[in-house]
């Protein structure tokens, strides 16, 4: 048997709240005497006149999104850079976007960095699942930065072609959307992702959806590629406790970037295609590989999206098995109700006769 006792009996230090070792330091306040579980404490209690009510370690919080919750029973730390590393079809963007929009809902900021769509189009794909985002574009909460408008040539004309409402999209978006002239130059990818970050506010609160590292990656060199994840980790993540998740499309190649980086970054969810649970069918699933620092439970579990409620997870053996006790139901109804009919049938034959 251990003699070594847990946390649970041993009393909080009077100033940072964490539990107090074998000694502790005293102070005396009038008729109070203060405990502390360092001089450190002691002493920052007496210079600052105050204490912390709890403790205030790695905060922990809840993506809104119940197939991640459930699996992470202790909450997600803040300050995690999270891949969603998915195979075609499984939607990754639409969990990106689901993210940002419960971010919104429970009052934090959120910016959006697009690789793969123009700013109205990522507005689009809010607008599509039934999610009404123009309130917090006007507000200045949900902030786009564009890496995709470079590619296109003429930028008046592709405004010229805009019907009414694609005009009135821009027209609500544009203020809230930060171009980069060169998204191949990571110097100033990172300093207007920064400089959003600074307009925000953003240090503890809010999150960074980044929906394709994959293109990123087609976009520099190698290492530059290594480079910019680690420093958007350092910066973004433990830097200002802002949590970063990036979508990445997985086209086979385990070691190809950025599927090849799971030691640098904090979480792995994984979503996949499955065709061996229900013959001819395809089903999304998707489990939480790895997530540092709280206990994470690596389940596959079946998903779909529906507008206005997002990502639904169900148990597809369970829905075939329901599908076929009512098709059974129904055939046995029909069974029963048909010698009904056919009395009646010959009852009305008799009667004619």
């Amino acid at each position: 048997m251990s003699d070594v006792s847990g946390n649970a009996d041993r009393r909080p230090c009077d100033f940072c709240r964490l539990p107090c070792l074998d000694e502790t330091i005293t102070l005396a306040h009038g008729e109070t005497t203060y405990e502390f579980c360092s001089e450190t404490c002691r002493n920052e209690m007496v210079a600052n006149d105050r204490v912390f009510t709890t403790y205030h370690g790695f905060r922990q919080i809840t993506t809104g999104i119940s197939a991640l919750d459930d699996h992470l029973p202790e909450g997600l730390p803040r300050n995690s850079f999270i891949l969603l590393s998915g195979e075609g079809g499984t939607r990754d963007n639409a969990i990106g976007t689901e993210l940002v929009w419960r971010t919104l809902r429970r009052g934090e900021p959120a910016i959006v960095v697009s690789f793969t769509e123009p700013p109205i189009s990522v507005i689009e794909q809010f607008l599509s699942l039934e999610w009404n985002v123009l309130p917090y574009l006007e507000s200045g909460q949900l902030h786009v930065l564009d890496c995709f408008t470079y590619r296109v040539g003429d930028r008046d004309r592709m405004f010229t072609r805009m019907d009414e409402w694609n005009h009135f999209l821009h027209h609500v978006t544009a203020p809230v959307t930060t171009t980069v002239r060169d998204p191949s130059d990571t110097s100033e990818l990172q300093n207007k992702l920064d400089n959003c970050l600074e307009s925000l506010s953003m240090s503890d609160t809010g999150i960074v959806a980044i929906d394709s590292l994959t293109e990123f990656g087609t976009l520099v060199q190698p290492v530059q590629a290594y480079d910019f994840v680690k420093d958007i980790r350092a910066d973004v993540c433990k830097g200002r406790f802002v949590t970063v998740f990036a979508g990445a499309t997985f086209t086979g190649e385990e070691n190809a970037f950025p599927h090849d980086m799971s030691y640098v970054i904090d979480g792995l969810v994984e979503l996949q295609l499955n065709g061996s649970l229900v013959d001819d069918v395809l089903i999304k699933r998707i489990r939480i590989r790895k997530m540092n620092g709280v206990l994470t439970i690596p389940e596959w579990v079946a998903y779909e999206y529906t507008s206005g409620d997002g990502l639904i997870s169900f148990d597809p053996i369970e829905e075939m098995e329901s599908a076929e006790e009512a098709i059974e139901s129904d055939e046995t109804i029909e069974s029963d109700e048909q010698p009904s009919s056919d009395r009646n049938a010959r009852s009305e034959s008799d009667a004619a006769e």
